[in-house]
């Protein structure tokens, strides 16, 4: 099986394009509704619900491990993330599976939200979903060094570039949740060889 330009989208239409990739279409459109919602309600009715906030998960709001991975405050973070997650996210939804892409985006969003609650005050709040999206790019970060069968040198190239600019912007800006982004993307190197397909496969 041949793997080519990881991240060039040769779909033709958005109906194509939801076909193909069911899994990150669905992301989109839940992260898109919220995003919608949080504008058009109330401001405290979705954020205090679902907000990432440090003091509210120790006294037991769990779930507030997972909501922020779907929570946007500002455009420009939602449209930053959406962005990113549709070019990064179809490649790995067709290598791994439906099931597979979906547990390990999770998982990955999850460890950035657990990190940041671990070595983060009780007053600090985050959302977004950057600890999952670097979660990707950590499975194409282990890709690109121990499974180069999976990869082509175009797309490994542009993963190690997209790192360094994301490592850059994430020390420079001081609204960024660096813990985030740091262990979703060491979360997703640590799980990808247990994720990713067993059978080699070969580029041009």
């Amino acid at each position: 099986m041949e793997v080519l330009h990881l991240f060039i989208r040769n779909e033709r239409s958005i109906k194509e394009f939801m076909r193909l990739y069911p899994i990150v279409s669905w992301i989109v459109m839940i992260n898109t509704a919220i995003f919608l919602l949080i504008q058009v309600l109330p401001f405290n009715t979705i954020m205090l619900w679902g907000l990432g906030y440090n003091g509210l998960i120790a006294q037991g709001e769990y779930w507030r491990i997972l909501t922020p991975i779907f929570m946007h405050a500002s455009v420009g973070h939602f449209v930053f993330n959406t962005f990113s997650l549709i070019i990064f996210g179809p490649a790995l939804e067709r290598i791994l599976n439906k099931f597979k892409f979906t547990i390990i985006y999770l998982l990955t969003g999850i460890i950035g939200n657990i990190g940041t609650f671990v070595f983060e005050g009780p007053t600090y709040s985050h959302l977004g979903a950057s600890g999952a999206i670097y979660g990707l790019l950590g499975v194409y970060f282990f890709m690109r060094f121990l499974r180069k069968d999976l990869i082509d040198p175009g797309s490994a190239q542009i993963v190690i570039i997209i790192l360094i600019i994301g490592a850059a912007y994430t020390v420079i800006s001081p609204t960024i949740n660096l813990l985030a982004h740091l262990f979703g993307f060491v979360g997703g190197a640590l799980l990808a060889p247990l994720f990713l397909p067993k059978e080699r496969r070969r580029y041009l």
